[in-house]
């Protein structure tokens, strides 16, 4: 069994689909199924439960894919330290984020620090919430912008915070909510709503659930997509309300945002490891304090 296999079994098991997996590799489902099937082979063991409709981890398959996932990045990361090595370069700042909530502002800031450090090599990781700050603890990331995770207190991560983000409703422009200046939370008893599922993000989940709860009731979820893009498309396709922090309305054009009244936000952080602190991340940390004073993160919208 080889690095090859590997990556291919942890597309398929990610994806839960041979064809969504095949698109994402760009290689041909053939190709992907017998490497699959050369890990079951290798290992003397299913690791997929495949039928028709679905693919399912075995129990097998959900320990394989925990272990090839830490050996991969640890791989990944070996590669990389060898690369810089023998290029001569002097740094490295291996930045994880969340995708809609740093869309404003992202690209912007990579760009100023390239202009101002071009010799330090950025590498960047786009997860879920808990992984970014889980990878950040345990130094596989500098540095994370992402949503503040409970820890017990130990983890040694410092933080600064960049934005409180209110939450509102995704609706379709003909709804007639649309053009609300606010909506209560009141009103969301009777609706359908779609909201991130928890597993990728925790603090916006629970944020939304407090907000019903304490207007005194318990949502419909009528859909508990894992993308917030997916949150968007089934509000387009009329599936429901959804519950979405601002920032992700930049790129939604077919959409409207309506506040939800009494506000309730969720926070978006810069967190880096203390112990880790080199260079690279102070620069990058640096750069973060020095747009956010400027008022440069978040543009105006006009």
């Amino acid at each position: 069994m080889d690095l090859r296999q590997l990556r291919y079994f942890v597309a398929v098991a990610e994806e839960r689909s041979f064809s969504r997996a095949a698109r994402r590799l760009r290689i041909a489902q053939p190709a992907l199924s017998r490497a699959v099937k050369e890990v079951e082979a290798f290992l003397g063991t299913p690791v997929l439960d495949r039928s028709r409709h679905h693919v399912r981890l075995t129990p097998a398959g959900a320990v394989l894919l925990q272990e090839a996932g830490q050996l991969l990045e640890r791989w990944d990361e070996s590669i990389r330290r060898v690369r810089r090595t023998a290029a001569g370069e002097e740094g490295e700042l291996r930045l994880g984020y969340i995708g809609p909530p740093t869309e404003p502002f992202l690209g912007r800031l990579l760009q100023e620090y390239r202009r101002r450090y071009p010799l330090v090599s950025v590498h960047l990781e786009e997860r879920t919430p808990e992984r970014v700050w889980e990878m950040v603890a345990r130094s596989r990331l500098s540095v994370g912008l992402t949503r503040p995770v409970p820890t017990d207190g130990g983890s040694g991560l410092k933080t600064i915070p960049l934005r409180e983000e209110p939450l509102g409703l995704a609706v379709q422009a003909d709804h007639p909510w649309a053009r609300k200046t606010g909506v209560p939370w009141s009103a969301l008893e009777r609706e359908p709503l779609v909201i991130l599922a928890r597993r990728e993000g925790m603090g916006l989940h629970d944020a939304v659930i407090t907000g019903c709860r304490q207007a005194g009731f318990s949502p419909q979820v009528a859909h508990l997509p894992s993308l917030m893009g997916t949150v968007l498309n089934y509000v387009e396709a009329g599936e429901g309300l959804g519950v979405v922090p601002d920032s992700v309305m930049q790129s939604a054009h077919a959409l409207k945002f309506v506040p939800l009244r009494p506000v309730v936000t969720v926070p978006l952080v810069l967190v880096w490891l203390e112990t880790e602190d080199a260079p690279p991340v102070r620069r990058f940390r640096e750069l973060v304090a020095e747009w956010k004073k400027a008022g440069q993160l978040w543009r105006d919208p006009a």
